[in-house]
């Protein structure tokens, strides 16, 4: 059944006004929380409208969002026009306060709409369903509506689709918003991450101690380069190992490498830089590079490939007799 239906005769009109919420100042920012007001139309929401007004076999639909001064449509079909309304016409200002669908079966004939500018002009709505659209929180956002240019009456099973309809759409106000906050968290952590290299490359280029900060697990981990043994490209990722550690990272030899002290470290393959004072022997095709003390206290060792093209220029950093 219909949330309320309005008498269909009054001696009078009343005067349009703005209805408010108990807590409006909440509404409003639990809304704009989601920061979706003015932004372009999206697909998903796009493709509600269209079932809801295939289910209500109305030539019009929209999802609206009720602003403090105006209602407007994040996805509207039928309303090619329109982009807003003022919120003191909005007949989605009584449905999102609503506990089912709110519907008006004759406009014309509603006291409360008979001379509303969008009933008496254009888009001259008749019959208006509202289904709202509340926040997790219980806050009323707007609505998902059909609408039609002449008098009709919803059926028990397009009330309840619209009411399934509404919680799909703030389903996907939710993915967006926590789409919007990873964004933005991510940005932040690329940030603090620059800085914590620019930080480093400073210490550095003023003789002090030198270190990286790298991203684990959502994390910037300090890595202090004099215990880097070397470093092995994967692709687009980076294994950095030291004598305890293995850390992948999203990254290319080439950055990694001028974030690495120029005087301690040498390219000695496309695939692999090496600490010079952690080299312990050459052999033809390997340099083979001191890893730690393992459990028994034997000194742990790994061979590392040498290229052709960069074997002459790692001999001369060497202090060869």
């Amino acid at each position: 059944m219909p949330a309320k239906l309005r008498p269909s005769t009054a001696p009078k009109a009343p005067t349009p006004s703005v209805l408010h919420p108990e807590d409006e100042d909440s509404r409003l920012e639990a809304l704009r929380a989601y920061q979706i007001l003015d932004t372009p139309p999206e697909k998903a929401f796009d493709d509600l409208v269209r079932l809801a007004a295939y289910i209500c076999n109305t030539p019009t639909s929209a999802v609206t969002l009720i602003d403090e001064e105006r209602q407007w449509f994040k996805a509207r079909i039928g309303l090619d026009s329109l982009q807003s309304t003022a919120r003191e016409h909005a007949f989605c200002q009584h449905a999102m306060l609503a506990e089912n669908v709110y519907e008006v079966e004759d406009a014309q004939l509603d006291p409360l709409f008979q001379a509303n500018p969008l009933v008496t002009g254009d888009p001259n709505i008749r019959f208006y369903a509202g289904a709202p659209l509340l926040s997790p929180e219980g806050q009323p956002l707007g609505t998902i509506c059909a609408i039609d240019s002449v008098p009709r009456r919803l059926n028990d099973a397009q009330r309840d689709a619209l009411q399934v309809l509404a919680r799909e759409v703030v389903a996907h106000l939710e993915l967006r918003r926590a789409r919007i906050q990873l964004e933005q968290e991510q940005r932040k952590l690329e940030g603090l991450l620059q800085m914590a290299n620019d930080a480093a490359e400073s210490i550095y280029s003023s003789g002090g101690q030198t270190e990286i900060f790298i991203k684990q697990d959502h994390k910037l981990l300090r890595v202090i380069t004099a215990d880097i043994r070397y470093v092995e490209a994967l692709g687009d990722y980076v294994n950095i190992y030291t004598g305890r550690e293995r850390y992948t990272v999203y990254s290319t030899m080439k950055e990694l490498e001028s974030k690495l002290p120029v005087r301690n470290f040498a390219r000695v393959h496309r695939k692999y830089i090496v600490r010079l004072d952690r080299i312990i022997a050459i052999e033809s095709d390997a340099v083979v590079v001191e890893m730690g003390h393992s459990s028994d206290q034997a000194t742990s060792v790994i061979p590392v490939p040498i290229g052709s093209s960069y074997k002459a220029t790692l001999l001369s950093r060497l202090n060869l007799i």
